[in-house]
């Protein structure tokens, strides 16, 4: 099984193209599962960013009936399709909360989990922390994930190193922040959090897959299960950089990945 767990619809407000068309492109390129992972809604605008960001709670049905058209589309084509959600990796604990109302009220087949830095919410939230310089910001990134591994509330934690991009802070090497980030993997590898490989670092910032390299082979090493996604915003990015990141997963010993249905992990072959 070939499956892409990560792409948008134009609900987000920064993506492109029909539902139909990621699943059109999906089976030329092979692909047996897709999940739309469309960004979850979450207010107030001027934390989480509103309409150009993600959807509103009331659009909710608006997101199952575009995946169901898509489904319908895939089943013409052999290709499954699911609904997901990209959720908030978050340090607000009343935000989560609200948050978790619509993953209780929704049947999601995939809850990934971001932490999007880049948000001014976010930011604003480092300052008011006095969190100014790059090691307090990065050793506070890496706690963030930790802790939402111990949550249980993400089947995988999307671009886990998406720090190194958007200019939060400088990019750095994962070596000078070994420590912080061995200590995120060694609690996901305990838990048995998965990570998401993100194919769509290969596209921007250091133009670097997520997590790093070195990142994925301190994950390999630690046995952490992996799931496979694109971060597509356009049907044309569906599976994009595939082959390359399956080569590099197959470098370091990684033979199988996780897909989800109903929340529920499926152990498949890396081909």
């Amino acid at each position: 099984m070939r499956a892409d767990h990560h792409m948008h619809t134009p609900l987000c407000g920064h993506a492109l193209g029909e539902p139909e068309e990621y699943v059109e492109v999906a089976a030329q390129r092979g692909l047996d599962r897709i999940i739309f992972t469309c960004h979850i809604p979450l207010e107030p605008d001027e934390v989480f960013g509103g309409p150009g960001i993600r959807m509103r709670r009331s659009q909710l049905p608006e997101y199952r009936a575009a995946v169901e058209r898509a489904r319908r589309r895939g089943e013409a084509l052999g290709v499954e399709v699911l609904r997901g959600i990209e959720a908030e990796i978050f340090p607000d604990t009343d935000a989560l909360q609200r948050m978790d109302e619509v993953l209780a009220a929704e049947e999601f087949d995939f809850v990934l989990g971001s932490q999007h830095h880049q948000l001014d919410g976010y930011r604003h939230y480092l300052q008011a922390a006095g969190l100014h310089e790059d090691p307090a910001i990065i050793r506070f990134y890496f706690a963030e994930l930790a802790e939402a591994a111990r949550s249980g509330r993400y089947d995988s934690l999307a671009h886990p190193d998406v720090i190194q991009i958007y200019g939060t802070v400088e990019p750095f090497h994962p070596e000078d922040y070994r420590h912080e980030i061995l200590t995120f993997l060694d609690t996901c590898a305990e838990l048995g959090q998965p990570l998401e490989v993100n194919t769509s670092g290969w596209n921007k910032g250091i133009h670097q897959v997520h997590p790093h390299p070195v990142v994925l082979s301190w994950a390999a090493e630690r046995g952490i299960p992996l799931t496979l996604g694109s971060d597509a915003h356009a049907p044309g990015q569906v599976a994009q950089h595939f082959p390359r990141a399956r080569a590099l997963l197959r470098s370091l010993g990684v033979e199988e990945v996780l897909t989800f249905r109903r929340r529920q992990p499926e152990r498949v072959p890396l081909d």
